[in-house]
C-alpha cells in the first residue's frame, strides 16, 4: 500500500510540472496536450491518495496511477514531439481510469450495509 501512496504523490508532482510547462513553456497543440494530460493525471493522483487504504480502493488507486501514467504519459510524449503512434496508448490509459471508477462503484455497492 505504501508504494501506491508514493506513486500517487509522484504522479501528482509530475502533473503539476507538466501543467506548468504547458502554461509557460509550450504553445499550440503541445500546450493543449500538456494541459489535458496534467488535468486528468492530477485528479486521479488525488483520488488514488484518498483511496489507498481501502480494500477495493487500493485496486482503484492502482488503476488510477497506471491509467494516469499511460493516458497522461502518452499525451506528454506527443506534446514533446514523439511520433503519432504514441497516441495508440492514450485509450488504454483512459480504460484504466474508467476501471478505477467502476471499482469504486463496486466497492460502494458492497459497503451499502
Amino acid at each position: 500500500m505504501r508504494a501506491l501512496a508514493i506513486l500517487a504523490a509522484l504522479s501528482g508532482a509530475l502533473a503539476v510540472a507538466a501543467g506548468a510547462f504547458g502554461a509557460h513553456g509550450a504553445s499550440g497543440m503541445a500546450a493543449e496536450l500538456l494541459k489535458t494530460g496534467s488535468h486528468y493525471q492530477l485528479i486521479h493522483a488525488l483520488a488514488a491518495l484518498a483511496l489507498f487504504q481501502r480494500p477495493l480502493g487500493a485496486f482503484a488507486g492502482w488503476c488510477f496511477v497506471a491509467g494516469g501514467a499511460l493516458f497522461a504519459g502518452s499525451l506528454y510524449a506527443l506534446a514533446l514531439g514523439a511520433p503519432h503512434i504514441f497516441g495508440i496508448v492514450t485509450p488504454f490509459g483512459g480504460m484504466g481510469l474508467i476501471m478505477g471508477w467502476f471499482a469504486l462503484a463496486i466497492g460502494a455497492w458492497r459497503a451499502r450495509a
